[in-house]
């Protein structure tokens, strides 16, 4: 039974396929392109941070692009994978190359992220930033060690390609809504200085949703792992 999101792998395969022909001609490795999209997500990271240096608070006109930029390094996590397999170039050192390559990738990514909303005063949003990355990193390692304990652990919603189509499409959504409502939009709250609603939320809301989820993804699989170790062992 295929699920939506299944489709949605299906729908991107097809228009990736030919790209990934491309590079089994050229003689590409998995590897290369998973350099490249470390590469990518460090530029990602570049863009955030020269936009904190070189603008002021209230001014989104690089946030769009580096969210351009995390979807973009996000399209190259996915050849990279189906390279392997359309190109029978699997392997154990592969895979461990990638999953190391991904952390980096999206620890630059969430530096960047943080040092902007730092830079130009937004504190509880970087600390929700913070909490995102601290959670994007537990699903992983969560994953790693319960499948090294031989209990299959896949579970949660908030898996690396779902995190990052949230994070990169509301950052550059935020550029692109930015313009068109204001960079100084705000919906007042009870407190003056503490809107409800502002225009960096288009972006902050969707990456605090990432931030709560993610951790919650990583206690599910917690107690996956407990009841399957459980189980095994009766």
């Amino acid at each position: 039974m295929y699920t939506l999101k299944s489709m949605g792998q299906q729908v991107i395969y097809q228009i990736i396929n030919p790209f990934i022909k491309l590079l089994i001609v050229l003689k590409i490795t998995p590897n290369v392109i998973t350099t490249i999209g470390l590469i990518l997500n460090v530029l990602a990271a570049g863009i955030f941070i020269y936009a904190a240096e070189a603008t002021f608070r209230g001014d989104f006109s690089y946030i769009g692009w580096g969210g351009a930029m995390i979807l973009f390094a996000g399209v190259f996590d996915m050849i990279d994978g189906r390279l392997a397999r359309v190109g029978n170039m699997s392997s154990k050192f592969g895979a461990f190359y990638d999953s190391v390559l991904d952390r980096y990738s999206e620890m630059f990514m969430f530096l960047g992220i943080c040092y902007y909303l730092i830079s130009h005063h937004y504190l509880f949003s970087s600390f929700f930033a913070f909490l995102a990355l601290i959670g994007s990193s537990m699903v992983s390692y969560t994953r790693s060690r319960a499948e090294g304990l031989g209990v299959k652990c896949d579970i949660g919603w908030m898996q690396r390609p779902e995190r990052i189509v949230i994070i990169g499409g509301s950052a550059l959504l935020c550029g692109i809504l930015a313009p068109i409502i204001g960079n100084d939009f705000k919906i007042q709250g009870l407190e003056p200085n503490i809107p409800w609603f502002e225009t960096i939320s288009i972006f902050t809301i969707p990456m605090s949703i990432v931030a709560v989820l993610s951790n919650y993804t990583a206690l599910q699989r917690i107690e996956h792992t407990k009841k399957s170790l459980a189980e095994n062992e009766k």
